[in-house]
């Protein structure tokens, strides 16, 4: 489990194809304390496993899934990435909850600066429209951020200088994608209403 409060970024250092998967090698110096293989990483929100440690450089494979759900398949080496160390027991949960299960990507169809901040429009696929609601959680490329305006085809976020400061979000251009998590209990409520909606009609 994650919050979606990043920690950090870091950079790819080789992103090599492999038989139905992508083998990631990516600089966590600063990040692995007490990290060892088979633990769990969110990288841009996607939850991945260590395979392999070598002094900070830290090796994680995307099979096919993953790569075919999520941006991932788009990284190349140079890139960085937006880093989350699995949630323990007792930490602050200052964002809201994540399984780093990525449902759908999203296109950021604007980009505006405002002072410091910087306010985007992001398109919404089909799978995730019932659940993004006005002043709910949404999890972009795993940053845990509050939903702004919605309509059908998009919606509204207004980045802070802080969540800047700490991830990729800045340097986000309009046509690029990212993640999509949605809230999980904002998705429970929803599924289970409109299946009792269903089961009524």
């Amino acid at each position: 489990m994650y919050t979606g409060i990043v920690a950090g970024t870091a950079p790819i250092l080789n992103a090599e194809a492999g038989d139905g998967f992508r083998f990631f090698t990516v600089d966590l110096a600063g990040f692995d304390g007490n990290l060892e293989i088979g633990a769990s990483v969110a990288l841009d929100g996607v939850c991945m496993t260590v395979v392999a440690i070598d002094s900070g450089k830290i090796g994680f494979e995307a099979i096919k899934e993953t790569l075919d759900r999520t941006t991932l398949a788009e990284r190349v080496t140079g890139d960085f990435l937006n880093v989350e160390r699995s949630l323990r027991m007792g930490d602050e949960l200052g964002g809201h909850l994540l399984s780093g299960h990525v449902m759908c990507t999203a296109k950021i169809l604007e980009r505006t600066e405002m002072g410091e901040g910087l306010d985007l429009r992001v398109s919404i696929a089909e799978e995730s429209r019932p659940y993004i609601l006005e002043k709910g959680y949404v999890a972009v490329d795993g940053m845990s951020l509050t939903v702004g305006c919605v309509d059908e085809s998009a919606f509204d976020l207004h980045i802070i200088p802080e969540t800047l400061r700490v991830t990729t979000i800045g340097q986000k251009q309009v046509g690029d994608r990212v993640n999509i998590e949605v809230d999980s209990q904002t998705q429970a409520i929803i599924d289970t209403l409109s299946r009792r909606i269903e089961v009524s009609g």
